[in-house]
């Protein structure tokens, strides 16, 4: 199955499921998965004016409704608890039957490379355990993949349109080797673990493109509010040169169909190609996620986040994606409903694109089995920088909750800390976290008189400060210059 990317523009089409009238897009069709314990919608296109009769199996209930003078139709009903295999026959006076459907979670995925990169990895970019977990993977697992990143003969395909889509290039997989093997990573392991965790089958919509903006995911409403931000291009003629930072445009092909589609959250992991402009970042994530939630129309759905990692990118030793990770962990408290994995352990110096997806994956199911799931017990977030003390040449960090366990390692030294003094000049410290405080001890012979401390504050740092449970503690500062 080869990777041969096709260019697909404006799609203003809906993909026919068998040879009946009736027409459906291509995120209703056979192996899906539906929310359970939803009002969910079905639609598509008929002849005008014409009776559609839906009936599901799991009920044996029957739903009426008509088509409009355009031919299109929608219809709500109502899923039952996780199970399956059901089907779904859909009667316009010619019968479509959708198979093998099952109940379960469903989640969408997005974001740009490091959602996209695939089970089996990037060339001379691996993911860690690949092989392994793509040889166990079998169709009697009931996780089901849907991507519109991928057409029905397995090709990759870029979709971008300067209007919202009804429709977009898409299929459902099951749970095959070769299925798995072209999945995002972040997104397949995501739901192996849920499934495992739930006992319940589950579903991901993956929708992403590397190196994009996060302005060309949002919708032309949702962009209203910056007048900066120029969406002429939305209303001529041109052709679209470079789709990954033009606004609007992958909203509109690979996210608007998406949205009748009932799922239980979102997951995102994306950032890196906003690093210049961080500011405008911490204003555009917030309306973003407040647009989604619009759109989709089911109130305020998790949105569960990956901070980007650790890498060198122009000059490891600079600041640009230090700022960046703040501004995501800033957001969470701009943004109800939300949690942000943290990854400051799994960054690589060398490659934008970290080998251990998995890891990342767990810790966007902790989110989602303790605060979407109300699963007890699970540690799913580290402590979080809360204030400073400067006492006796040193200064003393604490945190907003050290949880069970406080931080780890315990009275030992840690690295990628700094500390300034009036000068506002950085100088590597030694730092350890103390029991009997509760807090963290920055000081450097260097700096007599401390103001500052920054921790793991670069492009690239080595992470050493961590939860009893393991996670890391995001890079922070106490200086604000």
């Amino acid at each position: 199955m080869g990777r041969r990317i096709g260019f697909v523009i404006g799609l203003l089409f809906f993909v026919t499921v068998v040879s009946a009238k009736i027409q459906l897009p291509s995120v209703l069709a056979d192996g899906m998965v539906l929310q359970q314990q939803a009002k969910v919608k079905l639609w598509g296109k008929a002849s005008f004016d014409t009776g559609i009769k839906v009936k599901t199996s799991w009920d044996n209930k029957t739903y009426m409704t008509k088509s409009g003078r355009d031919g299109s139709w929608e219809i709500q009903i109502s899923t039952p608890v996780a199970g399956g295999p059901y089907e779904i026959m859909i009667d316009d006076g010619e019968c479509l039957v959708l198979r093998n459907i099952l109940i379960g979670e469903v989640w969408l995925c997005s974001g740009q490379s490091n959602m996209e990169v695939p089970m089996r990895g990037f060339p001379y970019q691996p993911v860690l355990n690949s092989n392994k977990i793509i040889a166990k993977s079998n169709p009697s697992t009931p996780i089901r993949i849907y991507t519109s990143d991928m057409d029905e003969n397995g090709n990759w395909t870029w979709q971008y349109s300067k209007k919202p889509q009804n429709d977009c290039i898409g299929r459902w997989m099951d749970n095959s080797s070769e299925n798995v093997a072209y999945t995002s990573a972040v997104a397949y392991l995501y739901a192996r673990y849920l499934q495992e965790a739930l006992k319940v089958p589950v579903g991901i919509i993956v929708s992403t493109l590397g190196g994009t903006q996060i302005e060309a995911w949002m919708s032309r409403e949702a962009l209203a509010d910056f007048p900066e931000i120029a969406l002429s291009h939305l209303d001529d003629n041109k052709k679209i040169e470079r789709p990954h930072n033009t606004p609007c445009v992958l909203y509109n092909a690979k996210l608007a169909p998406l949205t009748n589609f009932v799922v239980r959250g979102f997951l995102w992991y994306q950032g890196e190609s906003n690093r210049g402009n961080v500011e405008k970042y911490a204003r555009l994530f917030p309306a973003f996620v407040k647009d989604l939630r619009d759109k989709w129309g089911l109130g305020a759905l998790p949105f569960y986040y990956v901070q980007i990692a650790p890498y060198r990118y122009d000059n490891a030793d600079d600041v640009q994606t230090a700022l960046m990770r703040e501004v995501q962990l800033n957001s969470m408290s701009n943004i109800p409903n939300s949690g942000m994995v943290t990854t400051m352990d799994v960054g690589d110096i060398d490659c934008i694109h970290p080998a251990n997806k998995e890891v990342v994956a767990e810790r966007l199911a902790y989110w989602a089995l303790a605060k979407t799931y109300g699963k007890k017990g699970i540690v799913y977030s580290a402590p979080v920088y809360k204030s400073m003390e400067i006492k006796d040449g040193k200064i003393y960090i604490t945190f907003d909750d050290l949880g069970y366990g406080g931080l780890i390692p315990v009275n030992a030294p840690l690295k990628s800390f700094e500390i300034a003094g009036t000068d506002k000049v950085f100088h590597p410290a030694k730092a350890v976290f103390d029991t009997k405080t509760k807090a963290v001890i920055v000081w450097s012979d260097e700096v007599e008189k401390p103001v500052a401390a920054r921790y793991a504050f670069k492009n690239y740092a080595e992470a050493s400060l961590f939860s009893t449970s393991g996670i890391p503690v995001s890079s922070f500062r106490t200086d604000n210059w």
